[in-house]
């Protein structure tokens, strides 16, 4: 996969792009307008596809090269073994997005709207802390070792969250995880962090327990929460240990947690794995998520030596009432190589901090504003009157079916980001299946306020890199 440019952008482009993603300037419009979906091809996908459960993969390795610490990601339904349907894997997904999406908006200024009471507190340790974990939603997950000796342990993965923390032995009320509960005292490394300390002070909501520990809580949209101790404690990557990193010791946790020891936040704030990172990592680290129903994994790296050359770079933007949350500039959506008539206006992220576009990687389906996405829509609908509509499916207005077709022509859908870079998505990105009989939907929905959030689904299989010491994320090259 390589950037587009109009000379590239020919017939054997719009035969690949189910594969891959395009990237071109601003200027050079004349991408792909139709590509084609194999449907065939997915729904043995679908049917075929077998969950391993956290057991059978047990022996899920990381490894480091070149200075880089890059970690297997692996995504929820292939460590579930619960669900082996997939119209009921799907209907689960879209059940935890909802809720995701409506944490989200009550954490934000307004409650994601231009109206309502501007009053917003910095999210940190001790505050309400929405993560995908808060619902059972985990979606994506790594293994890291905590502790001296390191003691593997898997992470459910959260862009939106400035948190570190697994649970912890002693534990007066802990979840199922797939994980013997980490023991402080098997560690060598472990350090309890005073009520007088620096790291303490940066928690917004702590308090002090006997014998004047740090003691942390973070509530969650849904009513989970974690409870317990604030510390110091060795993770390591791989082959790669990183010393006193600041993480949540939990005792009292209670959530619908999906066999994780917990949660590893790489929201922008200080307290995130990121943040806290720095200089280590140069504020830079790097994912592609997998593909739902595929068996392959994707990848997390840290580390400036993963920023890619030949990457399409898009600024960052920050929002100081929202600082957990990374926004990017929008000014367009496309069809079929025609722009769709929006005002920009409506994606812009506003100097009270309403509105603009986040990408998170724990909310699945993408979402616009409803006029954003109501022109949109029918932008797509009024280009695929070929295909035979079916009737709405969860939170999708627009499905079609698709059974008995090998393939289909459908037109390309892209969005156009501030400053040039056109991102046109593979096929399968924004149509997917949600059974596996024929029923393919517009994986977009209406987020019901001025916030716009990337989803995961219309991420996957893409490289993206967050630059943050340079406040830049990159899109592509390379796909997985």
């Amino acid at each position: 996969m390589s950037l587009a440019s109009p000379a590239m952008l020919t017939t054997l482009v719009v035969l690949v792009t189910m594969l891959q993603f395009s990237l071109c300037s601003i200027a050079a419009t004349s991408y792909p307008d139709f590509q084609l979906l194999n449907v065939k091809q997915t729904l043995i996908g679908t049917k075929m596809f077998k969950p391993s459960g956290f057991h059978q993969l047990s022996n899920v390795t990381q490894s480091d090269h070149r200075g880089k610490w890059k970690l297997k990601l692996l995504h929820r339904d292939k460590l579930s073994s619960t669900l082996h349907d997939h119209r009921r894997r799907f209907h689960s997904r879209m059940e935890r997005d909802v809720k995701r999406v409506a944490a989200l908006l009550r954490r934000l200024p307004g409650g994601g709207n231009h109206e309502g009471d501007a009053s917003y507190e910095v999210n940190d340790f001790g505050s309400d802390v929405v993560s995908g974990m808060a619902q059972g939603s985990g979606e994506y997950f790594v293994r890291i070792g905590v502790g001296s000796p390191p003691r593997n342990q898997y992470m459910v993965i959260d862009s939106g969250s400035d948190i570190v923390w697994v649970q912890c032995q002693p534990c007066s009320q802990c979840y199922r995880q797939s994980d013997p509960v980490f023991n402080p005292a098997d560690s060598a490394s472990f350090a309890g962090v005073s009520c007088g300390s620096s790291v303490c002070d940066r928690i917004e909501k702590s308090g002090c327990n006997t014998g004047r520990s740090c003691r942390y809580e973070v509530s969650y949209g849904d009513g989970s929460y974690t409870k317990g101790t604030l510390a110091l404690e060795t993770l390591t990557f791989g082959r790669t240990a990183v010393k006193n990193v600041a993480i949540g010791c939990g005792h009292i946790n209670r959530g619908m947690f999906i066999g994780a020891a917990g949660l590893l936040g790489l929201g922008g704030g200080s307290m995130s794995l990121v943040g806290q990172l720095g200089g280590q990592t140069g504020g830079a680290f790097s994912y592609c998520l997998v593909s739902r129903g595929t068996d392959a994994s994707g990848s997390l790296v840290f580390g400036r030596g993963e920023m890619p050359v030949g990457a399409s770079w898009v600024p960052l933007l920050r929002n100081p009432r929202a600082p957990s949350f990374y926004y990017i500039g929008l000014s367009g959506l496309g069809v079929g190589g025609i722009r769709v008539a929006i005002s920009e206006d409506i994606f812009e992220l506003t100097e009270l901090g309403y509105g603009g576009v986040v990408m998170d990687t724990g909310t699945a389906v993408t979402r616009f504003p409803t006029s954003a996405y109501n022109a949109f829509r029918d932008s797509f609908i009024t280009q695929t009157t070929n295909l035979p509509r079916a009737s709405k499916v969860s939170i999708f207005d627009t499905c079609y079916n698709l059974s008995g077709f090998i393939s289909v022509r459908v037109p390309t859908v892209s969005f156009y980001f501030s400053g040039g870079p056109i991102l046109t998505l593979p096929a399968r990105n924004f149509l997917i299946p949600v059974d596996d009989m024929g029923t393919f939907c517009f994986a977009f929905a209406p987020s019901g306020s001025q916030l716009s959030i990337i989803g995961n689904i219309q991420q996957e299989g893409i490289q993206i890199s967050f630059d943050g010491a340079n406040g830049f994320v990159g899109f592509g090259p390379n796909v997985c």
